[in-house]
């Protein structure tokens, strides 16, 4: 559907707002307030929009981090103590592709595995103590943060908005690789340009300006991986549709691709798939 609706948008049959209509109305009003109570709130107060009334424009968008924080049946990750679940996690039960109502096994049933194997563990006492050094370092950072004078560098919104639109624009429902070469390359400059973005908040309780910095940090490094992979997979699979590479290549590509962060940027490593009754199978419809 997402291809579909940005196929309409790339070949000029959207609105000006590079946007396509979904329309609805012909469901029955009731029948749409019970099933889809959240939209409708949503499109009236982002959109300013009745859904059961008219059409509402739209455009496909970020939903579901397919990958996420590598870790076991329990939830647990490799570093002690340290569990993910939902959808931060990467869990590997869904192959390539994220279809409708797979965050809840995510979510549901992971997040039940790892809260209890966590409460074992702590029941075990094997629960650590935050490094005095790390704990120094990290005070010293939003100190510093903190204290950036007013036009040192840039808007931690401005670079937030520019990443948004690279990934949204090279990043998204088609790639090649000229397109992801440059989301990275640009991702780079604005990680460069983050280690002097200010902040307005220069206070010490609760200050979102600190806490979105910090965030955009995360959010850099997270884009970088994405684009490192999706340059690495030759092939489309799942959400990954490259058109210079647009067929499924299992002989070459049927594996992971793992990625941690060093000084250098990503470094790429793989693992093995593990296919038990469900074979990978072309999606035709």
């Amino acid at each position: 559907v997402s291809r579909a609706e940005q196929t309409e948008i790339n070949e000029g049959r959207g609105f000006p707002d590079g946007t396509v209509a979904l329309d609805i109305t012909v469901v029955p009003r009731k029948r749409i307030h019970e099933a889809l109570r959240e939209i409708v709130l949503v499109g009236r107060d982002f959109a300013g929009v009745d859904i059961t009334r008219e059409p509402i424009h739209i455009k496909p968008g970020n939903h579901y981090t397919m990958g996420g924080v590598k870790t076991d049946i329990d939830g647990a990750t490799e570093i002690p103590g340290l569990y993910a679940a939902g959808e931060v996690a990467c869990v590997s039960v869904h192959g390539g592709n994220r279809l409708g109502a797979n965050s809840l096994l995510d979510t549901l049933i992971f997040g039940r595995r790892a809260g209890i194997h966590a409460a074992t563990r702590s029941k075990r006492g094997e629960v650590g103590r935050p490094s005095k050094a790390l704990l120094a370092d990290e005070r010293r950072m939003i100190d510093e943060l903190i204290g950036r004078e007013r036009g040192s560098g840039r808007r931690v919104s401005e670079i937030r908005n520019e990443l948004g639109e690279t990934m949204d624009k090279y990043v998204a429902v088609f790639r090649d690789e000229t397109g992801v070469q440059t989301a990275l390359d640009i991702v780079r400059r604005l990680k460069e340009e983050a280690a002097s973005a200010y902040i307005d908040d220069r206070g010490s309780v609760f200050n979102q300006d600190v806490l979105g910095a910090i965030e955009l940090g995360f959010m850099l490094d997270n884009a970088e991986c994405t684009c490192v992979a999706a340059l690495e997979r030759k092939e489309s699979r799942g959400a990954q549709y490259r058109t210079d590479f647009p067929e499924r290549n299992d002989d070459d590509w049927l594996r992971h691709i793992d990625l941690r962060q060093n000084e250098a940027g990503p470094e790429i490593d793989y693992s093995d798939v593990t296919i038990t009754q469900w074979q990978p199978a072309e999606r035709t419809y």
